[in-house]
């Protein structure tokens, strides 16, 4: 591209989104990531750009690559992103109230983003095949960088989920401990039970006429009858 060339002219396919409610410095930002990028590797970055305008200029280079393909007749893996700009649109005016009477303005600001492909240098493009063959492995087999970038993300995620524990692993194995708390009780009770039954017989029938006296039962020898008791004082009379 020649120095000077306007912006309207700049040569390749385009596409644009208009009064986009975000503010240009914003969408510069992003768009300086993608210049001068295969439109593979465009995509990969506006992807997992942490940015909420990222999704609407995917969206607009998802467009300028598909009017390349369907107007031009150009293959989408010879396309990379030539230009991307933002310009500013009109700014929308509202006011806040404050304190003591007074009002502040807010200012919305929107913008008109376009991107415009073209198709690689014959060099650049040879370079860039050879890499991504050599990337592939030893098969040989051609894969698109987005494709491969996708690979990547679902063999993440098939990691992060298989290091996630198992509830019902959990569950099982909290059992097992309840398990193992049962059987030491049931050790624990088992042991009194032998203790006391080795306990000699002599200790426990010597201690029962101390636990009758405690109850208030009356002694074995003492009268019962009120006959037997007046036979006695006769006696000793």
């Amino acid at each position: 591209m020649a120095f000077g060339t306007k912006t309207n002219e700049r040569p390749g396919t385009r596409a644009e989104v208009k009064y986009l409610r975000v503010s240009a410095y914003k969408a510069r930002e992003v768009l300086d990531l993608i210049r001068n990028l295969h439109v593979d590797d465009a995509d990969g970055v506006l992807e997992f750009t942490d940015r909420a305008v990222a999704g609407e200029i995917r969206k607009v280079l998802a467009a300028a690559v598909a009017n390349a393909e369907h107007n031009d007749s150009m293959d989408p893996n010879e396309l990379f992103v030539s230009a991307c700009f933002a310009d500013e649109g009109p700014t929308l005016k509202r006011w806040r109230p404050r304190a003591r009477g007074r009002a502040t303005r807010i200012r919305k600001r929107t913008c008109h983003i376009t991107v415009i492909v073209s198709r690689m240098d014959p060099k650049k493009l040879a370079q860039r095949q050879a890499r991504t063959t050599a990337a592939v492995g030893r098969g040989g087999v051609r894969r698109d960088a987005a494709e491969a970038r996708r690979a990547r993300v679902a063999k993440s995620q098939a990691a992060r989920a298989a290091r996630q524990p198992d509830h019902d692993h959990d569950h099982d194995h909290d059992a097992d401990h309840d398990d193992d708390a049962d059987e030491v009780s049931t050790d624990e009770v088992s042991t009194d039970e032998v203790i006391d039954a080795e306990a000699p017989a002599e200790t426990v029938v010597a201690d029962a006429p101390e636990d009758n006296a405690e109850v208030g039962e009356a002694p074995l020898d003492a009268p019962t009858d009120e006959s037997e008791a007046s036979a006695s004082d006769e006696e000793k009379s």
